[in-house]
This record gives structure tokens, C-alpha cells and sequence, in this order.
């Protein structure tokens, strides 16, 4: 009889352990749960009245026509859009190979004195104020040219994307199995080799979602443009000329919306730049999903 009390005990005491953990792991799922709902709400105000306010203002005429006086309802962003592409492909072109190539050493070859120090300064060129960058780049650029340019805009953007590219190449590949590195070398290819034709081939994911927050971040920013692009009310007509863009657009609207019109192409704009960057999004996305399920049939 002691014996089955002592077991029927036990059974209780294994029981309520149990039911202890569940109730813990629901509320760590609830919390879990609560928190991705706290943070989605900004989010979702914003696109609310992003939205809400900037669709009446998209219309064929808009999106295509130059930005005309801000009194006049019928001017559109066309060329602030241009602007803003050819912005966002030429820092691309200057900073990502920058990035990519400098957080592969860093995370291959950067164990030492040098990888450090450089590891050190590009954590504080990420932190740099936007504002600071634009300063420099207009010291460095725009006084050298002697004028405003959208090359002056690409150099400053590309400063702020450089660091973020080259610390989330440099976490993707030390994220990839050194088994990969082993039997690369065990083939008798050469460590650079292997770096660039593998090692980073099978980072990619972690490398492009890098890049596209990079471009995500560029695409925002106003502060640099105003000390280096100036803006314009026509198309591009060269890289030594200056441009408008989507969030000089935007700032210039915002200065002057006691007028309805300004103030509901601001608006407009502000749509056109969020629906932009979740297009370049979702277009690599898709892209980069296409050609890795077509490796993998290949396979």
C-alpha cells in the first residue's frame, strides 16, 4: 500500500511538471505573439495612412508627367521617380561589389590585426548621421565639380550602403559550413576561388537579403540628396547634372503644403516610394527563388 501511495504521489508530482511547462510554453508563445503584434502596428498605421491619403492621388498623368508648379493639380513625379531608380542602380553598382568583396575578407581572411581594425571602422561608418555623410560628400564631390550631381547623390548613398552590405555578406558566410571550405581545398581549388565560386554562392540568400535592406535604406533618405542633388523639375539629362528624387520630392511637398496640391502629391509620392522599394523587393525575391529551384531540379 505505501508503495502505491508513493508512486500515485510521484505520478502527481510528474503530472503538475507537465502542466506547469505547458502553461509556461503558451505563455511564452502568447507573449511571442503579442510582441509581433506591437510591432507590426506602426507598420501597419503607416501603410494605413499612406495609403489612405496617397491613393486618390495616383493616376496615369502623375506617375509619368514632371513635377510642375505646386499650385498647379495636374503636375505629376515622373522625374522624380527616374531620379530615384537611377539613383538606387548607380550606388548599387558603387557600393555592392565594394561590400561584397570587402566582407568576403573580412570574414575569410580577416582574422587578424588589419580585419579587425577594418571590422572596427565600417561598425562606425553604419552609425554615421545620414546628414554628416551628405556634408562630406558635398565637400569631396560637389565643390570639386563645381555643382550639384546626381553622381555627388550616388557617392554619398553609397557610403551609407557600403557598411550595411559588407557586415551582412561577412555574417553570411561565416554562417556557411566550413565542411563546404574542407572539400573545396580537398579538390585542390584555391581559396579565393573557392570563396567567390562557393563559399558565396551558398551564402547568396543571407548576401541579397543584405543588399536589400541596404536599398531599402538609401531609398528613404533625404538629407544627403539636399547637400548633393538639389533636385530638379525635368528628366535626367546626365550623371554631372542635378535630379530630383522621391524623398526630395516628398520634403519639398511637406515645406510647402499649406497648398492642397503639394500636399497631396507629397502624399502620392510618399505611396510611389513605399510600393517601389516592396516591387525591387519582391522582384529579386522571386528571381533569386526561380534560379535556386532550378539548381536544385538541375541537381
Amino acid at each position: 500500500m505505501e508503495s502505491l501511495e508513493g508512486s500515485s504521489g510521484v505520478r502527481r508530482v510528474v503530472l503538475s511538471n507537465q502542466s506547469f511547462r505547458r502553461f509556461k510554453d503558451k505563455l511564452a508563445y502568447g507573449l511571442g505573439v503579442l510582441c509581433v503584434v506591437l510591432a507590426m502596428l506602426p507598420l501597419a498605421s503607416i501603410l494605413f495612412e499612406v495609403v489612405g491619403k496617397g491613393l486618390p492621388a495616383i493616376s496615369l498623368g502623375f506617375l509619368t508627367k514632371t513635377t510642375g508648379n505646386i499650385t498647379d493639380p495636374s503636375s505629376g513625379i515622373g522625374n522624380a521617380i527616374e531620379g530615384t531608380l537611377i539613383l538606387i542602380g548607380v550606388t548599387s553598382l558603387i557600393a555592392v561589389p565594394i561590400g561584397l568583396l570587402a566582407g568576403i575578407y573580412l570574414a575569410e581572411f580577416g582574422d587578424n590585426k588589419f580585419g579587425r581594425t577594418i571590422r572596427f571602422l565600417n561598425d562606425v561608418l553604419a552609425e554615421f548621421p545620414s546628414i554628416v555623410i551628405g556634408i562630406l560628400a558635398f565637400s569631396v564631390v560637389v565643390i570639386a565639380i563645381g555643382h550639384f550631381s546626381a553622381i555627388a547623390g550616388a557617392v554619398a548613398l553609397s557610403i551609407i550602403m557600403l557598411p550595411i552590405v559588407t557586415r551582412t555578406t561577412e555574417e553570411s558566410i561565416k554562417l556557411v559550413p566550413s565542411s563546404i571550405r574542407d572539400a573545396s581545398m580537398a579538390l585542390g581549388i584555391r581559396r579565393w576561388r573557392s570563396s567567390l565560386s562557393i563559399v558565396l554562392v551558398t551564402a547568396k540568400d543571407g548576401v541579397i537579403t543584405g543588399i536589400l535592406l541596404s536599398i531599402a535604406r538609401i531609398s528613404g533618405e533625404t538629407a544627403p540628396l539636399l547637400l548633393t542633388v538639389l533636385g530638379s523639375g525635368f528628366f535626367f539629362s546626365g550623371l554631372d547634372q542635378p535630379i530630383d528624387a522621391l524623398p526630395l520630392r516628398i520634403f519639398t511637398d511637406y515645406k510647402n503644403s499649406n497648398y492642397p496640391s503639394s500636399l497631396a502629391q507629397g502624399w502620392g509620392a510618399a505611396l510611389v516610394l513605399i510600393m517601389l522599394v516592396l516591387g525591387l523587393n519582391l522582384s529579386v525575391r522571386l528571381l533569386t527563388r526561380g534560379r535556386s529551384s532550378f539548381a536544385r531540379a538541375r541537381a
